[in-house]
């Protein structure tokens, strides 16, 4: 008897080359072609970037109108700007570009001042703009450092171990931040490819569990399917599961305690990370003192 398949969301049929459909970061492998300026969001832009690239586009953006600004000081008559006086173009640019600075921050030194109906104007206009720019900067910053978000570790395999009496196939998960988890919830899905007269279908089987919640993840978790008569695996060597490129995707969720929120985490295994015949080694023990100690990175380790 076999389990029963459905399309969770990511389509059965397709033509062409097939890639893994969740990469390493948990992400979906889909490319979106034909958005316009309209369906731009900069807030989930910011949010989900890299904090690299999220600094270096608040300094950036912080760059470019603090120029913008200076450039419009610029082209006013020298006299609008007290104190902005130098003895060449460059370094008169430098003084209205600092003179921009401190009005776009709010700081406002007092060295240089406006004096003129224009540049009180710019000044005026490019204090606001300091204003609600920064705390646009802030408010995405603390939306940045509070959002919840799962560091769950897997192990780098996908193993085919002995199990009981049978087989079982099994992946090792770990929180690897001091945070508390819990309530975790896991849900695996097998994903094959059949190919018959030159058309691709995709089918989906969930993969029913031996244990698929825990109450708390202090350690580690060793989620196991037992490759019974009821599992689509039955009966499949590596061989089958290669030709069909058979994909294991992953979906955890969990309630973080320290946020008060549900957390997910998504991650997959394809074919050629399957490990046959190996068991993972011990990834904790117990110190001096009777306490355990959780090494992070034997959470994959084979034994």
């Amino acid at each position: 008897m076999q389990t029963p398949t459905y399309d969770p969301g990511l389509t059965q049929q397709f033509a062409g080359p097939l890639r893994r459909i969740i990469n390493k970061d948990g992400s979906f492998n889909v490319h979106r072609n034909g958005t316009t300026w309209r369906d731009f969001h900069p807030y989930l832009q910011l949010i989900n970037m890299s904090w690299p690239r999220f600094l270096g586009a608040l300094f950036f953006g912080y760059l470019v109108v603090n120029t913008l600004f200076a450039a419009a000081y610029y082209w006013l008559t020298p006299g609008q700007l007290q104190g902005a006086a130098a003895p060449d173009l460059l370094h008169r640019f430098w003084n209205d570009f600092f003179f921009s600075a401190h009005t776009l921050t709010t700081v406002g030194y007092g060295n240089i001042a406006p004096v003129g109906l224009g540049a009180n104007i710019l000044a005026s206009a490019e204090a606001v703009v300091g204003v609600l720019g920064f705390a646009l900067a802030t408010g995405l910053l603390f939306g940045r450092v509070s959002r919840p978000s799962a560091k769950l570790g897997f192990s780098e395999n996908l193993l085919v171990s002995p199990y009981q009496d049978g087989t079982a196939l099994e992946f090792r998960v770990v929180n690897r931040r001091t945070n508390s988890l819990m309530e975790l919830e896991a849900r695996v899905m097998l994903m094959t490819v059949d190919r018959q007269g030159g058309n691709s279908r995709r089918s989906y089987s969930i993969l029913k569990l031996e244990r698929d919640k825990v109450l708390f993840l202090p350690l580690t978790w060793t989620v196991v399917h037992p490759i019974d008569s009821d599992s689509p695996l039955f009966g499949k060597s590596a061989e089958d599961l290669d030709r069909s490129q058979a994909e294991v995707l992953i979906m955890l969720k969990a309630y973080d305690d320290t946020f008060n929120q549900m957390v997910i985490a998504r991650h997959s295994y394809r074919h050629d990370e399957m490990v046959w015949g190996a068991h993972f080694a011990p990834a904790f023990s117990v110190d001096t003192d009777g306490d355990l100690v959780l090494e992070l990175r034997k959470v994959g380790e084979l034994a």
